[in-house]
């Protein structure tokens, strides 16, 4: 089984472009502020999916999907989804609304009819499990009482069975302080109940619009590369958010022989900022 992580992808709603801080100039200056078209790299991120050899089983989107939660956002979103050669699954980041992303998904009958937005995928090697870590209207993330046991119930009924967990907001810090300030409150939490179940494989996440892994819980965290703009890696402490276009990508990730493979795969150029 494959399955394809896109994330970050943060569309606008049609003919509108996304608008952030680029590496090399500082973010404090207006002339910082530079825009460009994040559905157009989404439509080659799934240009390049629909491309491989073999093709991916399903591809996850793993939050940001849009930039400001508007349904004419979510319209343009699942437009630009509609091509994808295999099914297609999505949870909500900080910059998604849930109750415009459940209408706008309601069709594809994943979603639960009220609540948080997580649900289970079942009908595959490899069960798949996704979670909302949405707060409204802040940039942290964080998993409620109701889903945590749910989570827990959901994993101890299959045990014996491969396991991926989806969500936004990774559960450990990476060293990035501006976007560690806004993690996931309570992942002390979720590491209780993860480390319980031995099944689960890989724990994939967005919000970092980079690559970066770690052990967690007994298992591997991870966070895929953003569909358009990446987060300059800063490490030092303090130092405040801003982007750049090292090339975009997603990841694969690859069930076989009774393990998983990731696959970090780019697509696009370099482009070097401008001042």
């Amino acid at each position: 089984m494959i399955l394809t992580q896109l994330s970050d992808p943060h569309i606008l709603a049609r003919g509108k472009l996304f608008r952030g801080p680029i590496q090399g100039i500082t973010p404090d200056c207006e002339r910082a502020l530079r825009e460009f078209d994040t559905a157009a790299y989404l439509a080659r991120a799934i240009a390049a999916v629909n491309a491989l050899v073999p093709r991916p089983d399903i591809t996850v989107v793993t939050g940001d999907l849009v930039d400001n939660g508007t349904p004419e956002e979510y319209a343009h979103l699942r437009a630009l989804l509609a091509p994808l050669a295999m099914p297609v699954f999505v949870i909500p980041g900080n910059h998604d609304a849930r109750e415009p992303l459940r209408k706008a998904f309601r069709g594809e009958g994943y979603f639960p009819a009220r609540g948080t937005l997580h649900y289970l995928i079942d009908g595959y090697p490899l069960r798949l499990i996704a979670l909302d870590t949405l707060v409204d209207g802040k940039n942290h993330g964080s998993l409620n009482a109701e889903q945590l046991i749910w989570l827990d119930a959901t994993l101890a009924a299959q045990p014996e069975r491969p396991t991926v967990v989806v969500m936004h907001h990774p559960p450990f810090a990476t060293g990035i302080t501006f976007m560690d300030c806004c993690g996931l409150d309570n992942a002390d939490a979720l590491a209780e109940i993860i480390g319980r179940h031995r099944q689960v494989e890989r724990i994939l996440c967005g919000h970092l619009h980079r690559a970066i892994d770690r052990r967690f819980a007994g298992t591997v965290a991870g966070t895929a590369p953003g569909t358009a703009h990446q987060i300059r890696i800063d490490l030092a402490p303090g130092a405040r958010i801003s982007f750049n276009f090292e090339p975009p990508g997603y990841q694969l990730h690859v069930w076989q022989d009774g393990g998983l493979v990731t696959h970090t795969a780019l697509f696009g150029e370099w482009i070097e900022p401008s001042n």
